[in-house]
């Protein structure tokens, strides 16, 4: 992703979480992948200050405590998070998941593919978009 800053992955299952750090691997993409397992622990992780500002966040849906749609209605109501990109990587096809997504303002939905090369294909897919999009720089802290 963008100058090797940080990727945050927001997602419940550890094997998916591990399947995505394999990805990662696996496409050769060098930027760090920081894992928070919902939404509350993706906030605590994007308001501390002693954690490095993500160029992408990539989140799941369906989590405890807090899913993807309520993360996603707070995150893009805070000042200081808006502006980080997130890319809902799901399995949910569900219409109402992808339009309140958007609703409240993610960059992307893409549904998480069984077969492990078609991920790696998708990690690759969003790794190229997000190194020729132009982002804006972070207000507060880098």
């Amino acid at each position: 992703m963008r100058n090797l800053k940080s990727v945050l992955l927001v997602e419940d299952d550890r094997i998916d979480a591990l399947t995505a750090r394999r990805a990662f691997a696996d496409a050769r993409i060098a930027n760090p992948l920081s894992h928070c397992v919902n939404g509350e622990d993706a906030l605590a992780y994007l308001r501390d200050p002693g954690k490095p500002r993500p160029c992408v966040i990539l989140l799941d849906l369906n989590m405890p405590k807090m899913n993807g749609i309520e993360f996603l209605r707070i995150a893009k109501g805070d000042e200081d998070l808006r502006n980080i990109p997130v890319i809902v990587l799901t399995t949910s096809q569900e219409q109402s998941d992808i339009i309140n997504s958007f609703a409240f303002g993610a960059a992307g939905y893409i549904l998480k593919p069984i077969d492990y090369l078609e991920f790696v294909q998708a990690v690759r897919t969003i790794h190229l978009y997000w190194m020729l999009s132009e982002l804006p720089e972070p207000v507060g802290r880098q």
